[in-house]
């Protein structure tokens, strides 16, 4: 597969109890060093933010935000794609950590946390992806393994932006949550640094998702290298550019899904798409803060899991919601 075709990244996170594994004991976690053999070289990749680009109908917009701070719905990739070139040049090896996102600049690193049982894994976002609507991140096998949903194929998970890749020289590996650690605070707390999406267009906002760019704005068209991933086909706190502490450490949590249908600088324009939308069942407008403005986020649910989200994501999406997106709450 060419650069149009392909997924990769790298996940500095972590080896199974194996020989050469060294173990260091975290307050209410375990962290795993990195297997050399399990961190993609980067050898032939480039640094990359892109262009706006659509696929399938929808638009995505690349650009690299520090708070980046997102949950959603995490899937994998593997054969289909080993040893074919990502978005930015590299090399994809499933048995490699690595990680494809379809809006944070390449390379960079970001921290995953399986919320279903607590594990984080440090990661190198190299390639463009997931393309399936509702997806947040898509991983190698490799790091599914690691993070514990291979076998599930997808599971509900936290992306935390830490940083460009080149020179990091931040945590690595692997951590698992104490069963005897806290539990972390509502999840929900993350959502207030998303990207704000205005649907409906106010005097005073600017609509973004669902749109295309600007009159000008290039297609950076190695970007729909993942349309026919596996993803496309399958499944807060301010994230510092700097090593993440042990405090970020998540337990397993019992978390919902739900769907952000979209969010309104206009409480009037919340309230009404609320109303639109009542027949899919419980909908919740909040009001949140971002940079000092207020933006009201109408979100539809709970649903259990990933099936029941996908679902409901399609239904509102046909009310004509392009920005929908699922979130974990």
């Amino acid at each position: 597969m060419n650069r149009m075709m392909s997924r990769a990244g790298l996940l500095l996170g972590a080896c199974l109890v194996v020989a050469g594994c060294a173990e260091t004991q975290l307050a209410g976690a375990v962290m795993k060093e990195v297997s050399r053999s399990e961190i993609p070289s980067g050898q032939g990749g480039y640094w990359k933010v892109g262009n706006p680009y659509q696929i399938a109908g929808e638009w995505y917009y690349p650009r690299e935000d520090e708070r980046y701070d997102s949950t959603g719905i995490a899937s994998w990739y593997g054969p289909q794609f080993h040893k074919k070139m990502t978005a930015n040049g590299e090399i994809f090896d499933m048995h490699q950590v690595s990680a494809a996102h379809p809006t944070l600049p390449m390379p960079t690193m970001a921290r995953v946390t399986n919320l279903e049982n607590g594990r984080s894994l440090i990661v190198r976002v190299n390639d463009r992806g997931p393309f399936a609507r509702g997806r947040e991140i898509d991983m190698s096998m490799r790091a599914a393994e690691l993070l514990g949903f291979k076998e599930q194929g997808t599971a509900k998970v936290r992306v935390q932006y830490l940083g460009k890749a080149e020179g990091w020289t931040g945590e690595q590996g692997l951590q698992t949550a104490d069963a005897a650690a806290p539990v972390a605070p509502a999840v929900a707390q993350a959502a207030t640094y998303m990207q704000p999406v205005e649907e409906n267009n106010d005097d005073d906002g600017i609509a973004t998702a669902g749109l295309p760019p600007l009159p000008g704005s290039a297609v950076d068209v190695s970007l729909l290298a993942g349309a026919g991933s596996a993803a496309a086909g399958g499944a807060s706190a301010v994230a510092p550019s700097a090593p993440a502490s042990q405090s970020n450490m998540m337990a397993p949590v019992a978390d919902a899904f739900f769907v952000q249908a979209g969010s309104f600088r206009s409480a009037g324009n919340a309230n009404a798409l609320a109303s639109q939308l009542s027949d899919l069942g419980p909908v919740d407008v909040t009001e949140s803060v971002v940079d000092g403005t207020s933006w009201y986020r109408v979100r539809v649910g709970p649903v259990t899991n990933s099936q029941g989200a996908d679902g409901l994501l399609q239904s509102v999406i046909s009310r004509g919601q392009n920005g929908a997106r699922v979130v974990i709450k």
